[in-house]
């Protein structure tokens, strides 16, 4: 059994209505014919593939058609018959290939034998393919012949460039000029084709093959039928036409531009390791993204351009292109097809295109280092894309200084800044560290002054006044956003790990121990609906995170920066790397204390003993109190020396000093909160920062500690007998 013609012979054209995307062309020759005003001679000119020589065909069996004049051939004459698919051919049309026949020989054979009349048919036509092969020699013999033919003579050229045509010949037919054909066209056509062929083809595979065939019904159709001969039982699919043609997979093009949008360099490299590894050309990759930049650079312009056809690409795939032109801004994009486009310019004939490729690859990932107007626009780009999805104009504000948040005693209500908005919660006193927020506090009435009001440096000795830990100063209360009416609902794993070196900041502003947990030991590892998934790097900083109360520091930076309010989940990720600590800061050593931030501290024995006649907070502290710590984490990671100078009272700091009894500790802790409450007034955001070491007993935070806590905690000391400074 002899196997079947190829499709492009099978599906060959046998009238002028069958032949698709040349209407300009098609039409005024029907026109022509019906009319019966036909030329002597025709040039056909086009791309290959695209209909010239079926056309003649057409042309000759509308000629010699025993209907004559009419536009179409009836098919069912003998000249029909004979020029139809299959057919044995006539003897009065006569196919010529100019590329083996070009020479004045051939001219001069052909200049004879053309004054002798058709043996059958009305006409003797010849058809000259690749008329521009034809020596200008052949030409200039057969130009004659050509200007007065014979009145039973008709020609018909055909070539790819009709400019090598000569003029003179050029100047005596009719100019036909054929395009390529639409890819949707094309596509349609392709359904079609396949449903007779009874074999099925993935709307995803279609535009494959279309772009594959490069616009020519040719070149498609002998590609389509590639693909058919090695298709399945599931028929063409999508990853048959990839793994065939050669084109780089869906996956791994969507895998890279979320990877530019998310700024991730790893995962980047990480796809041209596997298109170097798969064993793809990397120039053909470097065009498949120019080509998907194209489409996200059109899509961003017109965002349904995939549904009005502007572009084409299955309904699937034209969702993700949506998608991901929304992370992008539109100069990023622009920048980025600009360098992938002079990239490619410059690994036609590399000896080491995957070093291109990679080069390419840093400098669309690095818009900061580009000073150019294009860089620029691309970090604006990113702002206003980080302000569409965060809902916020920018970063988030630093908080006030240390030196405004609490007023000093003594210092006017006015001191005290104004709430941002008007303050929803209906209780005038705080009951959580969240709730005492500055917000609340211009409503309460000032502390009663308990040091002369006119202090030479009141800006400078007011934290030293009113000591309260970071966490009495957070961002604006919870009560006056709407998390659940934000657009962090659609965030996804990509904007998060964006937005989180934000987040991170956001922590070091409150609780300076739950950065150092986050910089040093977790990473995002999932975002899944209201749940935010940390991974940390071992068991045992989880649990310090866990149990140190670090979970709602993060969910409320995150309502701060994001928006969201998540439920945070931390796991053990042994692969954790966190790279949170924003550009050009690197997270703090657990060996090593951070700069100091916070204001001095009072000493412990002036914080455990305060006079009968003297103010809760002193402008000085006594001259022979120890000296201040740096911070409260660095204390927490690793305990400082013992100070030079002891408090009243026999301690013992060694490190071989046996610890106290728990109860007797608990006792002591007691009696010294009533002995306090009772002898010294309490500032105003007392109750905020006890409220917030009590919530949080493992960030050792020295302003929140009395002094037998704090040797307790840091030193294991026990206080036996206490001394009251005079």
């Amino acid at each position: 059994m002899d196997s079947p013609l190829a499709l492009y012979r099978r599906y060959r054209p046998e009238t002028f209505a069958e032949v698709i995307g040349q209407d300009h062309v098609t039409e005024p020759l029907r026109a022509a014919l019906a009319n019966n005003r036909v030329n002597h001679a025709y040039l056909f000119s086009g791309p290959r593939g695209c209909g010239k020589t079926t056309s003649a065909r057409i042309l000759a069996r509308a000629l010699n058609c025993a209907q004559a004049p009419v536009a179409d051939p009836c098919g069912e004459c003998d000249s029909c018959r004979d020029l139809a698919r299959g057919g044995p051919g006539s003897i009065d049309v006569i196919e010529i290939d100019a590329a083996s026949h070009n020479g004045v020989d051939d001219a001069r054979d052909l200049r004879e034998k053309a004054f002798f009349a058709p043996v059958r048919d009305r006409y003797k036509v010849y058809i000259i393919d690749e008329a521009h092969m034809v020596t200008t020699q052949a030409f200039n013999a057969l130009l004659k012949l050509v200007e007065e033919p014979p009145p039973h003579l008709r020609f018909i050229f055909a070539t790819t460039e009709p400019d090598k045509v000569i003029p003179t010949i050029r100047s005596r037919t009719h100019h036909y000029p054929f395009r390529l054909i639409p890819p949707r066209l094309l596509s349609a056509y392709l359904g079609e084709l396949c449903e007779r062929e009874g074999v099925g083809i993935e709307p995803a595979a279609v535009p494959l093959v279309v772009r594959a065939g490069g616009g020519s019904a040719r070149d498609t159709l002998s590609v389509l039928d590639q693909l058919l001969g090695g298709a399945g039982a599931d028929g063409v699919t999508h990853q048959l036409a990839t793994g065939l043609l050669g084109f780089t997979p869906e996956s791994l093009l969507d895998e890279v531009v979320d990877a530019f949008a998310a700024d991730d360099g790893q995962a980047v490299f990480g796809v041209v390791d596997k298109v170097i590894e798969t064993g793809q050309d990397p120039r053909r990759f470097t065009e498949d993204l120019l080509r998907r930049l194209r489409d996200l650079v059109i899509v961003a312009a017109v965002p349904d351009a995939p549904a009005t056809g502007l572009i084409d690409v299955s309904e699937d795939q034209g969702e993700r292109l949506v998608a991901q032109a929304a992370r992008f801004g539109r100069t990023e994009l622009s920048r980025a097809a600009d360098l992938v486009a002079a990239g490619l310019t410059e690994m036609r004939g590399a000896t080491a295109p995957r070093m291109l490729l990679e080069l390419i690859c840093a400098r669309v990932l690095l818009p900061g280092a580009d000073h150019s107007a294009d860089g620029v626009m691309a970090r604006l780009d990113r702002l206003e894309k980080r302000a569409a999805i965060t809902g916020t104009p920018g970063a988030p504000a630093a908080p006030a200084p240390a030196a405004a948040a609490p007023a000093a005693p003594g210092a006017p209500a006015a001191a005290a800044p104004a709430p941002a908005e008007p303050v929803t919660a209906s209780a005038p006193e705080a009951s959580s560290p969240e709730e005492s927020g500055p917000q609340s506090r211009p409503e309460q009435p000032p502390a009663a002054p308990a040091a002369p009001p006119a202090a030479p440096e009141p800006a400078a000795e007011a934290p030293a006044a009113a000591p309260a830990p970071e966490p009495a100063a957070p961002a604006p209360a919870p009560t006056t956003r709407e998390p659940a009416q934000g657009p962090s609902g659609g965030l996804t794993l990509v904007d998060v790990r964006r937005l989180w070196p934000d987040i991170v900041e956001a922590t070091k502003l409150r609780r300076r121990l739950t950065w150092i947990h986050l910089t040093q030991h977790a990473q995002v590892v999932a975002v899944d609906g209201d749940t935010l998934t940390l991974g940390f790097a071992n068991a045992g900083a989880r649990e310090s995170f866990l149990k140190g109360g670090s979970v709602d520091i993060v969910r409320q930076a995150a309502i701060d920066v994001v928006g969201a309010d998540w439920t945070i989940e931390a796991i053990v990720d042994p692969g954790a790397q966190p790279t949170a600590g924003g550009p050009g800061e690197s997270a703090p050593s657990v060996d090593q204390a951070p700069p100091a931030e916070a204001p001095p501290a009072p000493t412990p024995a002036a914080a455990a003993t305060p006079p009968a006649d003297a103010p809760s907070a002193a402008p000085d502290g006594p001259p022979d109190g120890p000296p201040d710590w740096a911070a409260p984490e660095a204390t927490a990671a690793k305990a400082p020396p013992p100070p030079p100078e002891e408090p009243a009272g026999p301690t013992d700091g060694s490190p071989e000093a046996p610890r106290a009894d728990p109860g007797a500790i608990d006792a002591a802790r007691q009696a010294i909160r009533d002995t306090r409450s009772t002898d010294a007034p309490a500032e105003a955001d007392d109750g905020a920062a006890r409220a917030d070491a009590e919530a949080h007993p493992d960030d050792l935070d020295v302003t929140s500690y009395d002094g037998a806590e704090l040797l307790q905690r840091t030193l294991g000391a026990e206080i036996i007998e206490e001394i009251p400074h005079q």
